[in-house]
């Protein structure tokens, strides 16, 4: 099949998808706030007062639905930062840093803004840009995955949370050896919103294990 034929089947089933209809009915910019949703009630893992950072936030799925778990009788209870090297349109309640978090300049912008608190919830759904080839994707994603993964174990707080995406596939099990490691407890979470064939997980990790962020 041509790839100009694909990508016409691609769009197709795209546009039929009954969580992309329902983002569009209900306001959100992407399917994945979904499968945030899901996860977050599931897990209750946003309450007011909390301090967020979301990594790759971009479009602001993600920060749509944690904005409107941090609001109460219509006022923001809670810190929202999100992080992207893409252009976000502003979401309410939500703090936007333009930039790579792997930055000098951007982390020291984002660690004046938390005034010297730790962070309570750390959201990764960061993707690299594809080149088309698996192997050279996979590394990448990984590599991002890690550099996630060291921002949240030095900027939460003991008992803070960490949520990251993955992709099954090279480099998986080893990353979930290290993130283990860092953390006292991880479990996998596959929301309805993920399509039956993607290799998608998230990784749901609870209290960093003292020593790690020395």
């Amino acid at each position: 099949m041509k790839r100009s034929a694909k990508t016409h089947i691609w769009h197709q089933r795209h546009a039929n998808d009954f969580y992309v209809q329902k983002a569009t009915k209900e306001g959100y910019r992407s399917r994945a706030a979904f499968k945030l949703m899901e996860i977050v009630d599931r897990d209750r893992l946003v309450h007011a007062g909390m301090r967020i950072v979301d990594l790759g936030s971009a479009p602001g799925g993600w920060c749509q639905i944690v904005s409107e778990r941090l609001h109460t009788d219509g006022r923001l209870n809670g810190h929202l930062l999100a992080i992207d090297i893409l252009p976000m349109v502003p979401v309410k309640g939500v703090e936007f840093l333009h930039g790579d978090f792997t930055d000098d300049a951007v982390l020291a912008d984002f660690v004046a803004r938390l005034d010297g608190h730790p962070l309570d919830l750390v959201l990764s759904d960061i993707a690299p840009n594809l080149s088309g080839i698996l192997m050279t994707d996979q590394a990448r994603a990984y590599d991002l995955a890690e550099m996630a993964l060291a921002f949240a174990v030095q900027r939460l707080r003991p008992e803070g949370v960490f949520l990251i995406k993955v992709f099954q596939g090279a480099g998986f099990e080893v990353f979930l050896r290290q993130i283990r490691a860092a953390f006292k407890t991880v479990t996998t979470r596959k929301p309805k919103a993920s399509r039956d064939e993607s290799t998608e997980v998230y990784l749901l990790a609870r209290g960093v294990r003292e020593g790690v962020s020395d």
